[in-house]
């Protein structure tokens, strides 16, 4: 997989929201940098896990990814083919490879479909198959969740957390599609429930080839799922390595602060915690500098004038921070 070109290449990202005062005669006030110059990239196969705080911008890139929020700036290639370039039928023909499972498991079903509705749509949209192999691709893919064949004829409000959830991950199979972007997938479900979750999407990826953008605040989950990790803070990824590197080994100080905050499953046992000072700064007006010197104990002189850049340290983990890659 580490030889493989990547399925999708993102060279600094941006997303700035304009801040509006007046609801009548509007004027921009300020700007919202929520993703703040982000460049990554995702080979085919594996798992690209998004972890931060919330607000930090990693739900704005997933749906940049896939133009559901148009980028500022930036370039993103699936293929090679450039994303942003694209519209019309030709947009609509590349978003068949590219889908997303949202974060909550009851706003994003329509109450007023069936199932079978449900996870027909994007077919329908794109206008794959006639009506008879929709209806058999409807139940293979729910077949493949876990869920019977008699569930298609139901609504979303029969269905537990869980069980919606799986109706939103097959309506995600049901193009085919080669990159699914998992936006907090089980964060809004009961931790008994996120277990199943997560090892039917490894399972649906090991058997139909996916590549996933894996959204999430949960250190444990990530580390499970992850091939890699991109730590972001304020907009900007801070670091991003290897799953097994990055928790054996953090190099910045906010992955560092993150680590060290995951609970230590053995009654009795204790980890030495580093507890951030302060609020995270507002987007509006990022710190200069390291957005992260605000708080960051280790922070200096260059921290607060110079913006750190992401460069790998040369075992293949990428840090943006002065302590570690000093500048000049």
């Amino acid at each position: 997989m580490s030889d493989a070109a990547p399925l999708v290449e993102v060279e600094g990202l941006t997303k700035h929201f304009p801040v509006v005062k007046g609801l009548i005669f509007g004027r921009v006030t300020g700007t919202v940098k929520a993703v703040d110059g982000v460049s990554f990239a995702i080979r085919p196969g594996e798992t690209l896990g998004f972890v931060g705080e919330s607000g930090c911008g990693k739900t704005t890139t997933g749906r940049m990814l896939t133009r559901l929020i148009e980028p500022t700036a930036g370039q993103v290639r699936f293929e090679g083919q450039d994303i942003l370039a694209l519209e019309g039928d030709a947009l609509r023909r590349l978003r068949r490879q590219m889908q997303i499972i949202f974060q909550d498991p009851y706003g994003s079903l329509n109450p007023r479909m069936t199932v079978r509705e449900i996870v027909a749509e994007p077919m329908v949209i794109h206008g794959s198959g006639d009506a008879a192999q929709r209806a058999a691709r409807v139940r293979e893919v729910l077949d493949v969740v876990g869920l019977a064949s008699y569930a298609s004829e139901r609504y979303p409000h029969e269905f537990s957390g869980g069980q919606r959830q799986r109706i939103g991950i097959a309506r995600a199979l049901a193009l085919q599609p080669k990159l699914i972007i998992c936006d907090e997938p089980v964060s809004a479900l009961d931790v008994s429930i996120r277990a199943q979750i997560i090892n039917l999407m490894q399972d649906l990826q090991r058997d139909f080839k996916l590549t996933y953008l894996f959204i999430s605040h949960d250190l444990g989950v990530v580390k499970h799922i992850a091939d890699r990790v991109a730590v972001m803070y304020l907009g900007k990824i801070v670091e991003i390595a290897e799953k097994r590197q990055l928790y054996a080994a953090p190099k910045h100080p906010y992955t560092q602060a993150l680590m060290s905050a995951i609970p230590v499953p053995k009654p009795g046992r204790r980890r030495s915690r580093t507890v951030l000072k302060g609020d995270v700064p507002s987007p509006i007006n990022p710190p200069s500098g390291c957005h992260f010197h605000t708080r960051c104990p280790h922070a200096t002189n260059a921290c607060r004038q110079v913006v750190p850049k992401l460069l790998d340290t040369g075992s293949g983990q990428s840090v943006a921070c002065h302590l570690v890659n000093p500048p000049g």
